[in-house]
């Protein structure tokens, strides 16, 4: 039976991508010298959070995710990014090909607010390998690519950055479900509030004045 050994080299953000999409280069080893005339693959990507430091700014980001510091013992476990389909063309030993991920800004995703509070360094990642290889000389045989295949990687925190900005520059993204919208465009109408940022701005100032006196969120510069 054919082994497969799987290594990420590198990682980039896709530019001409109609959305946010990260390209990871995979180079695929074929234990023998039996041809390989594709491989259908599943990739599973994950965050390994506690293979990394955090800073305190980074700690109290991450607090809705794994509560506080003090418990990142035991709360600090994996974060699902990703799962894709990934098809190997033909090759023989060795070769190299694009994983290409669609991603998301959707700050209702865990993995998504695992990234944003990040500030630098880099982003421990496992990605697990599973399929069906078509191998074979003068001929097709199937075999199983079993789950134990894998590959660790640490993909930089600008890089992500950087897709999210090309996406979305200078600006987040949040989801509400359609009742909020409604309601939200209605007071934005009632109103006559010329953009759903100054929607929003408007109902945190109503909420700043309500706030006593003392309080810094009162600051008349703080913005959101």
């Amino acid at each position: 039976m054919t082994e497969f050994s799987f290594t990420c080299t590198g990682v980039r953000a896709d530019r001409y991508a109609a959305g946010p999409t990260l390209v990871f280069r995979l180079r695929v080893t074929a234990s023998g010298d039996t041809p390989v005339h594709a491989l259908a693959l599943r990739c599973q990507i994950r965050i390994e959070p506690a293979r990394r430091t955090y800073g305190s700014a980074e700690a109290h980001g991450l607090s809705d995710l794994f509560g506080e510091r003090s418990r990142w013992g035991s709360t600090l476990h994996p974060v699902q990014f990703a799962q894709v389909p990934f098809m190997v063309p033909a090759f023989t030993g060795e070769t190299e090909a694009d994983l290409v991920v669609p991603c998301t800004y959707d700050m209702d995703i865990a993995a998504t607010r695992y990234l944003d509070a990040l500030t630098d360094g880099e982003v421990p990642l496992l990605m697990l390998f599973s399929g069906t290889a078509f191998t074979g000389t003068g001929g097709f045989q199937v075999e199983p690519v079993p789950w134990d295949r894998e590959a660790a990687f640490r993909m930089p925190v600008t890089t992500w950055r950087a897709m999210v900005e090309q996406h979305f520059p200078g600006c987040g993204w949040i989801r509400l479900p359609h009742d909020t919208m409604d309601a939200l465009l209605a007071y934005r109408s009632r109103h006559a509030l010329p953009s759903w940022e100054a929607t929003v701005q408007a109902l945190l100032d109503l909420d700043r004045a309500e706030l006593p006196a003392h309080d810094p969120l009162r600051g008349p510069n703080r913005s959101c």
